[in-house]
């Protein structure tokens, strides 16, 4: 009887241990309440098998290592799939509107940097109200008007700003006003406002602190109109441009892994920071795999693969940067404030048709 014993206290044991061995590590330490919220999602997540993802910004290394954290995360299987696509911010607007207004939405998760447009899809019911845990976090970028409590956050932001390579231009400006005259016509690129809703935004945010005559003088260096940030960045290092106005930090952490020499300038009249606006779409096919997701990417976790990645800036309250140096705090940036929601559709549309007029690209 005593072996009998053990050898059920042993069973026992091993049995207690296997369950701790398959219980996701999302539930460890939680209270019973959120361990039942997180439960009934992830049931549904696996019996969903997969969810869709359209991103601006996300590279596909930092995008595989954010699912392969996600699924050990939540014990997803190795099965469970995240289609994920990048996309110009314009196109992404473009494509989720389309499926809206057709009444077939394929996207459950859209991220773009500009959250004017993540304000207007929240007014037209168009974002699942979903109140996650983690926007107690957020909830000083939120104040800002940065994002809207129980609909949406920003999973990390981004900046158009001057930069160039070290290797072919020795500059030393502080201010967007040393960028005109700096290298010879042609030498210059700027993000195409005419095709990007968020080099637009920016537009629009340095238009409060210069007048049209100052991007009348940029206009005068004749640069080259770009859209992608990658072929930006790619440019300065091949040498076929000096310098770009619309230089992402990101990039430049992504190129300088690989042996360039970018430099960017943080302009003393400040920047246009563009977060990414992330939502859940009201009619998302796979709502519960959607709230892990959104869930996992706001996390400290989640945040600190993205810091990693793509070198975006965090608006997590006590998130500390692995990147200080692309990627500084929020709070230790110059920023150009922007009333995102107060940025109507007619007074963007004004903008990109004063600036064509200007550019003439």
């Amino acid at each position: 009887m005593k072996r009998i014993g053990l050898a059920v206290l042993a069973l026992l044991v091993v049995s207690a241990a296997l369950a701790r061995a398959q219980t996701p590590p999302a539930l460890a330490d939680v209270s019973p309440a959120e361990a039942d919220r997180l439960g009934r999602l992830i049931d549904g997540a696996r019996s969903e098998g997969s969810l869709s993802y359209w991103d601006g910004v996300i590279q596909p290394a930092t995008n595989d290592a954010l699912t392969a954290a996600f699924r050990r995360h939540y014990g997803l299987p190795d099965g469970f799939q995240v289609h994920y696509q990048l996309l110009p911010t314009s196109t992404l607007v473009t494509r989720v509107e389309q499926e809206i207004g057709a009444g077939r939405v394929t996207v459950d998760v859209a991220a773009v940097g500009y959250p004017g447009w993540a304000f207007e899809r929240a007014a037209a019911g168009d974002v699942l109200a979903y109140d996650s845990p983690q926007y107690a976090y957020y909830a000083q970028a939120i104040a800002r008007g940065l994002g809207r409590s129980g609909l949406f956050a920003f999973n990390g932001a981004y900046l158009f700003v001057p930069m160039w390579s070290a290797d072919r231009l020795a500059f030393d400006g502080h201010s967007l006003r040393d960028v005109v005259g700096a290298v010879p016509a042609g030498r210059l690129s700027i993000g195409d406002v005419a095709k990007s809703v968020s080099y637009l935004a920016t537009y629009a945010g340095q238009r409060q602190v210069f007048g049209l005559d100052y991007f009348k003088g940029v206009a005068a260096m004749k640069p080259s109109f770009l859209l992608r940030s990658e072929q930006i960045a790619a440019r300065l290092v091949s040498g076929e441009d000096l310098m770009t106005f619309s230089g992402m930090p990101t990039r430049a952490y992504q190129y300088n892994q690989k042996g360039a020499k970018l430099r960017f300038m943080l302009p003393a009249e400040g920047a246009v920071l563009l977060p990414q606006s992330m939502f859940i779409l009201a009619r998302a096919p796979h709502p519960n795999a959607a709230r892990l997701w959104v869930d996992f990417l706001l996390s400290e976790a989640g945040q600190t693969i993205m810091v990693k990645g793509e070198a975006t800036i965090s608006g997590r309250s006590g998130f500390k940067s692995p990147l200080p140096d692309y990627a500084p705090p929020i709070d230790s940036l110059p920023l150009i404030t922007v009333d995102w929601q107060g940025l109507s559709a007619e007074r963007l549309r004004a903008l990109r048709e004063e600036w064509l007029a200007a550019f003439q690209p």
